[in-house]
């Protein structure tokens, strides 16, 4: 990537209800927070949970909401037993329930030297006319705008009573939040993204091991990258979550710049993540950047789907409401299907 002219920069989230401390307009534009806020974030597998909520629990008992039938087995409770069954079929029935349970979502933020990377000018992408960043730069990065994906989520989730949690991440986890609905949550939250990308390069299989052997109930991983990682790598990371049975979201977040490769004049290119400068002609490689970079997107759009994964390209260049409430979208209609199916 060409030589970027900003710094890192503080992340910054959005307002919850009840919490005046927190400044929301600088990375959420109240125009996206009314548009997520009627959306639902819900895993498309049934998830675990410790509290009582609106999602489907796999731990089958005698409350809440009828899922089946199963033959009586003795010392079964009587009180259970389906008569209507048994005078149809002159056999013994019991009637399961399932339980309804919260959703545990937790967000891991990469925080990799690439992420520093940003070409849109930070006022325009605030929508608050601010010229500079909280750290002095001008322009609005990748890394901003994956901390305002993760404030979005976070927000969603916590808003419609949820567990949320973060994870900020490079070569190695470097800030973790544990999921709660607490009320001071979204304080944690907030504090945690409140840091900077680093000049570390990714791996994001080592930091889904570490992520993994803290998280103990299944749960919804959102993970918010560019993923300029290896493809070998970012697979076994997913399918390790997939083994571990959790449901995972991948936004990949990318620099319009990126997309189109539109640089007209020679210049220094350098790597963000310890890659020697180098003077290139950017009309030279562009058709061929072009190519490799979308069979990088393509690749890590199959190979998400392949595992049931959900896969969103996102410009830093869009406003981050429109995407997200689209997303957010697709995937209820997406559960609505399978259970009317």
């Amino acid at each position: 990537m060409p030589t970027s002219p900003q710094k890192p920069r503080p992340g910054a989230a959005a307002n919850p209800p009840g919490d005046a401390h927190i400044d929301a307009t600088l990375y959420l534009h109240p125009q996206t927070l009314a548009r997520l806020k009627s959306f639902e974030i819900r895993a498309k597998h049934i998830v675990e949970g410790v509290m009582s909520g609106m999602h489907r629990s796999p731990h089958h008992g005698f409350s809440v909401e009828f899922a089946q039938h199963r033959p009586y087995v003795a010392g079964d409770d009587l009180r259970y037993l389906d008569w209507k069954v048994f005078a149809r079929t002159d056999k013994l029935h019991l009637k399961q329930y399932e339980q309804e349970t919260s959703l545990d979502l937790m967000v891991m933020v990469d925080s990799s030297g690439s992420m520093r990377y940003g070409s849109r000018m930070f006022a325009e992408a605030s929508g608050v006319g601010q010229k500079l960043s909280p750290a002095g730069s001008e322009h609005w990065s990748k890394f901003d705008h994956a901390t305002a994906i993760a404030a979005a989520l976070s927000y969603v989730a916590l808003k419609q009573g949820d567990r949320a949690g973060l994870i900020v991440y490079a070569d190695s986890i470097r800030a973790m939040v544990k999921p709660s609905n607490a009320q001071g949550q979204w304080r944690q939250i907030v504090g945690a993204l409140s840091t900077h990308a680093i000049d570390a390069p990714t791996d994001i299989a080592r930091s889904v091991d570490q992520a993994l052997a803290k998280l103990t109930n299944r749960r919804l991983i959102a993970i918010v990258s560019d993923f300029f990682d290896d493809p070998e790598r970012i697979r076994a990371a997913l399918a390790r979550i997939r083994h571990r049975r959790h449901d995972a979201i991948l936004f990949q977040v990318v620099d319009q710049h990126e997309i189109d490769f539109d640089f007209r004049d020679a210049a220094p290119f350098e790597g963000l993540e310890g890659e020697p400068m180098i003077r290139l002609n950017p009309r030279a490689i562009r058709k061929d950047y072009l190519e490799a970079f979308n069979n990088h997107v393509d690749t890590i759009r199959r190979m998400a789907r392949s595992m049931g994964f959900d896969h969103q390209l996102v410009s830093t260049h869009t406003w981050l409401g429109p995407p997200l409430a689209a997303f957010l979208a697709r995937r209820n209609a997406m559960l609505k299907r399978s259970k009317s199916g």
